[in-house]
């Protein structure tokens, strides 16, 4: 599920909110591609006291060029499946990150 960000009065973007399906333990990370309607997430992270789930919100920030702090988690702490909030991203960027080839995700 994705929703589309608007601008505000102020002129700043909305938080794009995404779902995202996590891979840890990846042995090529990456963002890109689609799952069952979430952005794949390739971490070489393994899913070990919230490591992957960090490594995903850090490059999720890198694939829409921002900082780590623009990214929230919003649900799925514990699962692969997660919801983040991006704080100033690009609806066009994600969805070229989308049409990315997965990786053979």
């Amino acid at each position: 599920m994705i929703s589309v960000s608007r601008k505000r009065a102020s002129g700043r973007l909305e938080p794009l909110r995404i779902t995202v399906w996590v891979r840890p333990g990846s042995a090529r990370p990456g963002v890109g591609g689609e799952r069952d309607g979430a952005l794949v997430v390739r971490v070489s992270a393994r899913a070990v006291d919230g490591q992957a789930t960090e490594a995903a919100l850090a490059a999720v920030a890198a694939a829409f060029g921002l900082r780590r702090r623009a990214v929230t988690l919003v649900a799925g702490a514990t699962s692969r499946t997660k919801i983040l909030e991006v704080e100033g991203a690009d609806p066009a960027a994600l969805s070229r990150l989308l049409a990315a080839a997965s990786g053979g995700t």
